[in-house]
């Protein structure tokens, strides 16, 4: 496979210095930089569908968030506390921040010339962006009418001087930065300044009265609209500036676990702390009045890490319009039409199905309505008699949550571990619990400094003089919402091993239990990274044999040292790696001597690739496994995470068929170059898309079930 040229624009200087820095690691934070360019990417690709390309722009944004509110804060954490000792990748905290906000910058000013082209095509399609001058006069009447009714009333202008001190800013909140005059004072005199909160429980983007004989669909910006207005809020004032800032904060948890009586009302608290912060970054609107900017960086006490944008701020808003937006479905991707499983169609009753052989299912090409089913099925089965599941992210109307309780409430046992410390879920898991429990299910908070991310559900079910147990393991959390959005894959078995080291697994976190000695699946943090050496060891043992040694590997993130050490010692081997990491990777592949063996792509494209596979050879025995687990230390050390093997022989051909569908890309596949960047694959091959061809998949399926 041909590889096409590094970009001719990169620059050097810039590589020159990461490679001083660090020849064998990559690091992990610059890594998500480049993951957030791809996404990027995408809303630059003319030949993605314009309504998609909007949504990258705000999945850029909504990403940057999360980035800056725990990975910045985490630096300028490490800063304040004085530590400066060099990470494994050769940069102390100081140092990889300064590298850090010079990238963000710069992808920054790219997305906002990149929004300002998507509007441009936005109004040649008919969906318009207009400013309140640009209105006709019945158009103004009706937003001065909206703005009277619905909007005014729900806004507060708070001033700032000696009386009243700086109000609390919200974190991620727009506000508006007002500075004025008092009518009849001396103009040289000090201005006064004021702040007025956007308010977020309205719609960002304000439908406008269509123009007479135009089938054009025009929206006037909420913080527009005020801003013409704004003189209703200070009667006896002038002002003379008025521009939009927001402020991002640390918000990472920080929780004493030991301490705590109720882990619950802990994080309950905490997420009230949240709100005060130390602040991370300051987003101003450009041009902003200059006693404005003093006021802001005072307050927040920020000299630095301000940036300046030239458009609208928080792009985060462009996903509800082109999720919403009526009448432009040609400006989209076609409606994926996902399959309920073959299997499950062929045959309702789950559990005699399972009995006679596993089923694996691939979302979201295969409807996530089967594992739903499969929970409600077993909270209406007479014959079950335990339900256990654990819950790390759910949407916002899970039916399987309806279901869980259904069951407590019919006298099952229901056990439910909630991982209350799924960063920004907390407070919805919070309230699934809280529901969870008052319908008689036994609701379990995980393990003291651990998160619970392993996905599993097991049911126990009567059958004549025994007992069978079902499981279901993913690599996906159970949400209905996002399993139409992520790909992911699933198995369900009645396998006894399996069973078993699910059952050992749920006591271990709700009672006090030895670690088990797994039969079947390897579970962080006891044994998982041991596992993950010993298959990656016995790859290389292959190799010196002369026997068939080779490592295909899907993940998210591969940023734990020690499994990138161990797969640069099978790479000098001689086993043939090849690793699809959707995002962050911190090792360098091509590397003469170290990593020649190894190839890392990444595929971003219409799906957020979420699939955790491991395929080893094995000499000719092949093993494939399904994961919650990424290669990062927090996966291996500081969770409960599960990796299940996949025994069944065609089952296992389909997990190597998803892998070499991945494999294939030459359309959305990026590969990593030794020197970080990322290139995208080109071949002279006839255009292959991974997600594309994986619609296809009930085709290929059917044809591995048949005998």
């Amino acid at each position: 496979m041909s590889i096409a040229n590094e970009p001719a624009a990169k620059d050097v200087k810039e590589l020159k210095e990461i490679n001083e820095v660090s020849l064998m690691y990559l690091n992990r934070d610059l890594s998500w930089i480049e993951f957030n360019r791809r996404v990027l990417e995408e809303a630059q690709d003319p030949s993605t569908p314009l309504l998609e390309r909007v949504k990258f722009l705000a999945i850029v944004s909504s990403n940057l968030d999360e980035f800056m509110s725990v990975r910045v804060a985490g630096l300028l954490d490490q800063m304040k506390a004085g530590y400066n000792k060099k990470d494994f990748t050769g940069y102390t905290p100081a140092g990889l921040l300064k590298r850090i906000m010079k990238r963000t910058a710069k992808m920054v000013s790219e997305q906002y010339r990149s929004y300002r082209e998507i509007n441009r095509f936005l109004t040649k399609e008919g969906i318009v962006f207009t400013e309140y001058e640009e209105l006709n006069a019945s158009q103004k009447k009706a937003m001065d009418a909206y703005y009277h009714d619905i909007v005014f009333p729900v806004l507060t202008p708070m001033a700032v001087d000696q009386s009243r001190p700086f109000p609390l800013v919200h974190n991620h909140s727009l506000y508006l930065a007002v500075v004025l005059v008092r009518d009849g004072d001396d103009p040289d005199d000090e201005p006064y300044f004021a702040i007025v909160q956007v308010p977020s429980n309205l719609s960002r983007y304000i439908p406008v009265p269509t123009r007479t004989n135009s089938k054009k669909q025009e929206f006037i910006l909420l913080e527009e609209l005020i801003e013409h207005h704004i003189q209703s809020l200070f009667s006896g004032y002038t002002p003379i500036s008025v521009h939009g800032f927001r402020i991002t904060r640390n918000a990472d948890l920080t929780l004493n676990e030991e301490g705590a009586e109720d882990l619950l009302e802990e994080i309950e608290k905490e997420l009230r702390r949240r709100r005060w912060g130390s602040p991370v970054r300051l987003e101003v609107q450009e041009g902003m009045h200059p006693y404005a900017l003093a006021q802001l960086q005072e307050e927040f006490e920020i000299a630095e890490h301000i940036f300046e944008i030239d458009g609208p701020i928080d792009l985060t808003y462009l996903m509800k319009l082109a999720v919403n937006l009526n009448g432009f479905d040609h400006l989209r991707y076609p409606r994926l039409q996902a399959k309920y499983p073959q299997e499950f169609e062929e045959n309702h009753d789950f559990f005699t199905l399972l009995k006679q052989k596993d089923v694996l299912v691939h979302h979201p090409y295969e409807s996530f309505d089967a594992v739903t089913d499969f929970i409600v099925h077993a909270a209406y089965d007479p014959h079950v008699l335990a339900i256990k599941m654990t819950l790390y992210r759910v949407s916002g109307n899970s039916p399987i949550i309806q279901a869980l309780a259904r069951a407590a409430e019919s006298g099952k046992q229901v056990t439910v571990v909630v991982e209350l410390k799924a960063r920004f879920d907390e407070e919805r898991n919070i309230a699934w619990a809280r529901k969870l429990e008052k319908s008689g299910c036994h609701v379990v908070y995980g393990l003291v400094g651990l998160k619970t991310h392993a996905k599993i559900t097991l049911v126990v079910r009567q059958e004549e003089n025994t007992l069978r147990r079902y499981v279901h393991v993913g690599t996906g959390n159970y949400n209905d919402s996002t399993a139409r959005l992520y790909t992911d894959v699933g198995l369900f078995t009645s396998n006894s091993i399996i069973g078993e080291d699910a059952s050992a697994l749920f006591n271990e976190i709700t009672g006090y239990s030895a670690p088990h000695d797994w039969q079947a699946v390897a579970v962080a943090p006891t044994d998982l990274k041991d596992k993950l050496f010993e298959l990656i060891q016995r790859e290389a043992e292959h190799a010196k044999a002369g026997r068939p040694a080779r490592i295909v590997a899907k993940m998210n993130s591969l940023s734990n040292q020690e499994v990138v050490d161990a797969l640069y010692a099978a790479s000098q081997a001689g086993v043939k790696i090849d690793l699809i990491v959707r995002g962050v990777c911190c090792l360098r592949p091509g590397v003469a001597g170290l990593s020649e063996n190894i190839t890392v792509r990444s595929i971003v494209d219409r799906f957020l690739e979420h699939s955790r596979m491991y395929f080893f050879e094995n000499g000719g025995e092949v093993d494939v496994y399904l994961s919650s687990a990424d290669w990062m230390t927090r996966n291996l050390t500081r969770r409960i995470e599960l990796m299940c093997p996949v025994f069944d022989s065609k089952l296992k051909q389909m997990m190597i068929q998803i892998l070499s569908v991945q494999l294939n890309d030459n359309v959305k596949a990026r590969e990593l170059m030794p020197n970080g960047t990322y290139v995208r694959v080109k071949n002279e091959l006839t255009p292959y898309r991974s997600q594309f061809e994986s619609m296809k998949i009930m085709s290929w399926k059917k044809l591995q079930l048949e005998p």
